[in-house]
């Protein structure tokens, strides 16, 4: 397995999790010749590349699309996009060589339901969107399928930022922020990463080997669509 982040700090935290067994490769791969590098050394390790899990996600500064600053809408576009255009081209000719493989956009609900003052991050998650409807018509010939995971909220610390913020714009407790959010949800519980990253193996693994082009809601049941 190769790992994939800006940060080598994180990566190492990661690697440690997972036990060691990893190939860490720090690159921002919003630029095509760190993805084909990260590619390069992926292949020189384990000799093919099966699956790839487009996860790369950066939210820019609330507002709307129409005042947004444009250096803003290119960040989320380098960020949201161009990493996983970038990645997916530089692995598709060992998947068609192989005739099999499977690429994963970790995508957003905004796809299903945009959000106001989300104009940048919209625009990119709908571009993500089109990439892999286009990559699944174009590489699925050679047996390679393309899917969406279309996540909502997540456990973890960027929520309780978020709701750490909406409590005190509120004058209200965390724990009724928390609970409100899980009450609007058909399972009552909002969901761990460790359930979207579940997910995501299902869509890279033979389980789902007739399904591509797919968008898939993992939402704990907030919406159905």
């Amino acid at each position: 397995m190769t790992l994939v982040a800006r940060s080598n700090e994180r990566l190492r935290a990661i690697d440690d999790e997972l036990g060691g067994e990893t190939l860490c490769v720090a690159a921002n791969v919003s630029n095509a010749d760190a993805a084909d590098s990260v590619v390069s050394r992926t292949l020189d390790r384990f000799g093919t590349i099966d699956g790839l899990v487009n996860n790369a996600a950066v939210i820019p500064p609330f507002a709307s699309l129409a005042d947004a600053p444009v250096i803003d809408v290119v960040a989320s576009m380098d960020a949201n996009f161009y990493t996983a255009l970038h990645l997916s081209r530089a692995v598709a000719p060992t998947m068609v060589q192989h005739q099999r493989g499977s690429i994963v956009m970790v995508n957003s609900a905004v796809v299903r339901h945009p959000k106001p003052l989300f104009g940048a991050y919209n625009v990119a998650k709908h571009a993500m969107l089109g990439l892999a409807r286009s990559l699944a018509l174009e590489l699925g010939p050679a047996g390679v399928r393309v899917n969406t995971l279309a996540p909502g909220k997540i456990a973890g610390e960027r929520l309780d930022s978020y709701f750490v913020l909406r409590a005190n714009e509120l004058g209200v407790s965390v724990e009724s922020i928390r609970d409100d959010y899980a009450a609007r949800l058909a399972l009552r519980r909002i969901p761990s990463s460790e359930e979207y990253a579940d997910v995501a193996v299902f869509l890279l693994s033979d389980l789902s080997r007739a399904v591509t082009g797919h968008t898939l809601d993992v939402n704990g049941g907030e919406y159905f669509d």
